[in-house]
């Protein structure tokens, strides 16, 4: 696609590093994983179960980045600099009290926890300590949201990148030094993993400390657009990672080599959504800027622009995907029953995708413009609406792995109609510096 439209430089330049941060994560728990699998397969076992609950959590207060961005963008807009601090520091003191709610919950809940994702015996054991280990890294982790959050408001995605770059190089320096030098073993993965947190938190804390603000003190009243905004995007999140959660519980009952299948499909669409999402973050921040700034026609016309880009991104996605159809299963499997239901569901992964890159954008210019209450309640739709039932139809009438990725398409389609109607009536663009949405 030609550069040919005024946003294009910005979308670029603020969608490219926001790439790098977002990709930085999944490359770091790669380099954890290698690691700990040379400690054993129990090892290895205990660490995807951990593992797995800690980023749950950490997904489902994503809202302290979202949230923060689309307020601070709109500020930044008006030139209420000095506001903007003030909601940083809001947003910071709501993470730290959020993180350390959470490290206690987890640390005393860690047994049944583990349990209930089938962690027993010695597994079991290493997962707990794993889990309480690393519990103690979250408030850090979330300070970094809400850090990352108010710098893409005010369009500095060059410094987040920098801190998490620098926070997960030192993550895999520790994992190195307290395994294998110390013989720390898993407790020291969870160890490394929470010292990294640690850093990367603190250095958001000083960037931030250094922009203007009119108060720092906490003060519920300025938590609570943060709280609400952040309340909505949390059932948002959670109603879709439910969905994934009741796909692989289906897939489950129905094989393991519909399970396996599924799961390279998932981790390649979790991959390729990176960059849809970079556009997204794009769409949140110029959209969330130019109605604080009072320009409702420009945050249009950025908009359909960054909806463009996310298309064609998600097309070639799809076209690659496809033509590899023989190609991609096969690097992730050996077993013939696994590459033949994933290539059963490959067409429907592959021309899905134009769509998904459609959801992503406008997914990012309502967070932009603050309208998070629809999306919440498009996402419950979408969730409990449409895709639960196809896919639970799918269990009771034998359509296997096609049947659930129908209703990954169906949730899809769902998201693009709502999202797409939406947009289309522009009752999101709403101008002013701190504004609620018309339902």
């Amino acid at each position: 696609m030609r550069l040919r439209s005024p946003y294009d430089r910005e979308i670029i330049k603020l969608a490219v590093p926001a790439l790098g941060a977002l990709a930085a994560e999944p490359l770091y728990l790669l380099a954890d994983t290698a690691m700990v699998g040379h400690l054993g397969t129990e090892e290895l076992a205990a660490l995807a179960i951990a593992a797995t609950l800690l980023a749950g959590a950490f997904t489902l207060f994503n809202f302290l980045t979202y949230g923060t961005t689309a307020q601070v963008a709109r500020l930044s807009g008006a030139a209420e600099h000095a506001q903007a601090g003030r909601l940083a520091a809001q947003a910071l003191w709501l993470a730290s009290g959020i993180g350390v709610v959470l490290t206690a919950a987890i640390a005393a809940l860690a047994v049944p926890l583990v349990e209930l994702m089938g962690g027993d015996g010695r597994v079991g054991e290493l997962a707990v300590t794993y889990l309480r280990i690393g519990s103690l890294g979250l408030p850090f982790a979330l300070i970094a949201l809400a850090g990352q959050g108010f710098l893409r408001g005010v369009a500095d995605l060059r410094t987040p990148l920098i801190i998490v770059v620098a926070a997960n190089a030192a993550n895999v320096a520790l994992n190195v030094l307290f395994i294998y030098g110390f013989g720390w073993g898993l407790a020291g993965s969870a160890w490394a993993t929470v010292v990294a947190q640690l850093g990367m938190g603190a250095a958001f804390v000083a960037v931030l400390l250094r922009h203007p603000a009119d108060s720092r003190r906490p003060s519920l009243a300025a938590m609570r657009p943060l709280a609400r905004i952040g309340g909505q995007i949390f059932v948002r999140t959670a109603s879709l990672y439910a969905s994934f959660v009741v796909a692989s519980a289906v897939l489950a009952r129905v094989g393991d080599a519909s399970l396996g299948a599924h799961q390279i499909a998932f981790q390649l669409f979790v991959f390729l959504a990176l960059v849809l999402d970079a556009i997204a973050i794009a769409g949140q921040v110029i959209v969330g800027r130019s109605l604080g700034a009072g320009d409702s026609e420009e945050a249009y016309r950025a908009a359909l622009r960054m909806i463009e880009w996310a298309v064609v991104a998600g097309a070639l996605f799809g076209a690659i995907m496809l033509a590899l159809i023989d190609v991609v299963p096969h690097a992730f499997t050996d077993d013939p029953d696994v590459v033949e239901r994933a290539q059963e569901i490959w067409v429907l992964f592959a021309l899905m995708q134009p769509a998904n890159g459609a959801v992503f954008a406008l997914d990012g210019i309502l967070i932009g413009a603050g309208d998070t209450r629809f999306l919440m309640w498009g996402m419950l739709f979408a969730t409990f609406g449409v895709f639960v039932p196809v896919t639970v139809a799918s269990l009771a009438f034998d359509w296997g792995i096609v049947g659930v990725w129908c209703g990954l398409v169906g949730l899809i389609a769902a998201r693009l109609a709502t999202c797409g109607w939406r947009f289309a009536g522009r009752r999101w663009v709403v101008t002013g510096a701190t504004t609620r949405v018309p339902a």
